[in-house]
């Protein structure tokens, strides 16, 4: 079978994000105009394309306000798009989150709040505890991100430091009806854990998110760890009865774009196997686990038929002890999947951030075959120690292979695809 395996894995990818295009999945999810004022407010790294999906399908006057990732605005009329920092706040993450409460404020039952939540709005939405400052929230984002900890681990302890997350926005809108319309980026599609929930409660105690703490082994500030051992206010629960009239509706997941990328692995005539869509652990292992699958295709009791794509979504981590080097986590995974599959034949992979960015460059993921890794030796640079330091993104530019779509307007998770022939 002759094709180019990676325009094939880049159309693959493109059939993932189209699939999570707001333009189509939010227009069929929207709800009924109110008697009142509509109010959008939102946040997340695709965000003001939902914003102006919502726009160009609303029947109605509305106004509102929504934060996206700095380079990830789209224009809209009516809806205010701010920008702030990701992955660690900023001060203009402040700011909107001010604006936001500022939207919402003084609302009746006959208004309405459409919610619009993504990924990355944990980060975009600081609003650190009385006697806390944005300093605090900063140290506390920086350590649970270098901690390897699975983003509901992170969330859960996100959120009882916070003035707007675990549905404390939706409670300020209150006695306005909220409407949450979300994409998914979090394993399990938990809608409380996108954007850590800032319209949506949880059921993890603060209990919980202490022991999550000592069960990570994560290095929380003492003045941050001394609040929670303290603190005795307690989060928002669903028996709340402001969230009776609220309403959620999950309208983009990896689950639906990997299914999406699978039908379009059969046009290219491969069979396509989907292993999960909420794969999670440390980056470099689930590289050299999904390396051992496709390195098994060829025993006669593998249960892939060639030529074939093997798919995977969810959210790996990276545990970061020193200064860290260049990439992001699908970067890392497929550095530590060239290194698994070096010299093997027919094994071809991408692993890229839905959203467009992995990390901390421009690039979404990379690509990688059988002899990735010697052509990196050749060009000077040695994969296992780029490995070692997080460095995953100046091996793989040394060798051209990084992929680079740009932002995507989306953001659900992972999506990892190999081809095995």
């Amino acid at each position: 079978m002759t094709i180019n395996e990676r325009e094939v894995l880049s159309k693959l990818f493109k059939a993932a994000v189209d699939a999570a295009d707001p333009r189509i999945t939010l227009p069929p999810n929207l709800p009924k105009p109110p008697k009142g004022k509509t109010v959008v407010i939102g946040c997340g790294k695709g965000v003001a394309q939902m914003a102006s999906a919502l726009e160009q399908s609303w029947e109605g006057e509305l106004s509102g306000v929504v934060v996206t990732r700095y380079g990830f605005s789209e224009k809209c009329k009516k809806i205010k798009v701010l920008e702030a920092a990701h992955p660690v706040p900023d001060e203009n993450g402040l700011m909107a989150t001010s604006s936001i409460f500022e939207a919402i404020y003084g609302l009746t039952a006959d208004d309405l709040v459409i919610a619009l939540i993504c990924g990355g709005g944990s980060a975009l939405l600081p609003s650190p505890p009385p006697g806390f400052s944005l300093a605090d929230e900063q140290e506390l984002n920086e350590v649970l991100l270098h901690s390897g900890a699975p983003i509901g681990v992170m969330n859960a302890i996100r959120k009882h430091f916070s003035q707007v997350k675990g549905g404390r926005l939706a409670l300020a809108s209150y006695p306005a009806p909220v409407a949450t319309l979300v994409v998914s980026d979090v394993p399990g599609d938990d809608p409380a854990q996108v954007a850590s929930g800032p319209t949506i409660p949880d059921s993890v105690s603060l209990k919980e998110a202490l022991s999550f703490i000592e069960a990570y082994r994560i290095k929380i500030p003492s003045k941050i760890k001394e609040y929670f051992e303290k603190e005795d206010t307690k989060s928002p629960t669903y028996d709340d009865p402001r969230f009776s009239n609220n309403d959620i509706k999950l309208i983009a997941s990896s689950k639906i774009s990997l299914k999406a990328a699978a039908k379009k692995a059969q046009e290219f005539g491969l069979n396509s196997y989907i292993l999960s869509d909420s794969i999670e652990g440390r980056a470099s292992d689930v590289g050299s686990m999904h390396a051992a699958l496709a390195k098994f295709r060829n025993d006669k009791d593998t249960i892939f038929e060639t030529p074939a794509v093997i798919l995977s979504g969810g959210e790996t981590t990276v545990e970061i002890q020193d200064k860290p080097g260049r990439g992001g986590r699908n970067t890392e995974f497929l550095l530590s999947f060239a290194l698994s599959i070096e010299n093997e034949l027919n094994i071809t992979a991408l692993a890229a951030d839905t959203d467009g960015i992995d990390g901390s460059e421009n690039n979404a993921g990379a690509f990688c075959d059988g002899f990735t890794a010697s052509k990196m030796r050749q060009q000077g640079f040695d994969p296992r120690l780029h490995l070692a330091k997080h460095d995953a993104w100046t091996a793989f530019d040394a060798v051209g292979e990084l992929f680079s779509p740009g932002p995507t307007g989306t953001n659900v998770n992972d999506f990892r695809a190999i081809l095995v022939f």
